[in-house]
């Protein structure tokens, strides 16, 4: 009889049993420290049962063995999490601002009107940080660029973002407008980003060119200036002038000068010729193209002056002349004529 009983009660332990459960969607979670994360979590009961209380517990280990902890008693949780299940079936925890010290084990309880229940598995939160890294923040225009995130997070995709903005690619060829910095962050929460790292593109001067400050046309005695234009990361520390008198040949260029600014005070016919400047910084040097100076000789006002009365002769003596011809070939005409009317009417006896 005892035996019957007996199992009679083990059977109807094992129909109870397999009555109620608890379900975790993820029992295995890694965030980021700062974020928010949720527990998805299910239970089941008998049909008969109806949930009264329901509490999340965490795992703590005191004097060597692992003991569960209301989370509604633990100071530092006030504030940060909210249950957002119901007393039907549905379980689910939400925790935030989370600290590394939120890393272990959670649990889920609930309590019906016949029966106290706790689960058995639990979900596992690790809470880590995001370190961004790159191989090597300062890169020459067309090395290899490699970011790094280092986190304890297994399995867990990470995006990257360059001032704000989504990187496609972990892995590129270093350009000029790569130079900024870099984040990283879990794919979905984008929102928690590692501490910026910083890119530095080094790169040798580039459009170099030249601007030139004179009078126009450039005569001699006159001034002028040359000014050295271009990009370049670290900035251009050495410059350098090269003049040639030979248009046709650059092989004839003679160092004239140095610095950013090439001036000359008072110019010379045989200032004219090509200049090019040279930029130079740490990573290289470009040149700029040739830029023709032409030096015109200065003429004196008289000359000038009498230049202008010659040309105003030559322009305004001829119709002159050629109306004096006129003018004296009517009178000579008309004088004909009246001579001839004087002897018109002579008679010789």
């Amino acid at each position: 009889m005892i035996q019957v009983l007996i199992f009679l009660l083990l059977q109807q332990a094992e129909k109870v049993s397999a009555a109620w459960s608890v379900t975790f969607e993820n029992p295995d979670i890694c965030a980021l420290r700062g974020s928010s994360v949720e527990f998805r979590c299910s239970y089941s009961y008998p049909d008969e049962e109806s949930v009264r209380q329901t509490a999340w517990d965490k795992g703590k280990i005191q004097n060597g063995i692992l003991e569960r902890v209301r989370l509604s008693d633990l100071p530092s949780y006030n504030g940060r999490f909210e249950y957002q299940g119901d007393h039907a079936h549905n379980c689910s925890l939400v925790l935030r601002d989370l600290q590394e010290d939120d890393t272990g084990y959670y649990f889920f309880w609930f309590d019906t009107d016949k029966f106290g229940r706790r689960s058995k598995k639990s979900v596992y939160l690790s809470v880590t940080g995001l370190e961004a890294s790159i191989r090597s923040d300062r890169v020459r225009l067309g090395d290899s660029v490699t970011l790094d995130c280092r986190t304890e997070c297994q399995n867990t995709k990470i995006i990257w973002f360059k001032d704000g903005r989504p990187v496609a690619e972990p892995t590129f060829q270093a350009q000029i407008t790569d130079t900024g910095n870099y984040s990283c962050a879990f794919e979905g929460i984008e929102s928690s980003q590692s501490s910026p790292v910083a890119l530095d593109v080094w790169y040798p001067p580039l459009n170099v060119s030249v601007d030139v400050n004179c009078s126009d046309p450039l005569l001699v005695g006159s001034s002028v200036t040359l000014t050295c234009r271009g990009s370049a990361r670290p900035a251009a520390i050495t410059y350098t002038w090269w003049y040639s008198s030979d248009v046709s040949n650059s092989s004839t260029e003679l160092p004239v000068g140095s610095g950013q600014v090439l001036s000359i005070s008072s110019v010379e016919l045989t200032h004219t010729g090509t200049y090019v400047c040279q930029a130079e910084n740490r990573v290289g040097q470009s040149r700029s193209a040739q830029l023709l100076l032409t030096v015109e000789e200065m003429v004196h006002p008289l000359i000038v002056l009498g230049i202008g009365i010659k040309v105003i002769i030559l322009l305004v003596l001829p119709p002159i002349l050629i109306w004096v011809w006129k003018c004296r070939s009517r009178s000579d005409a008309k004088n004909e004529e009246n001579t001839s009317n004087d002897y018109e009417n002579v008679i010789f006896g």
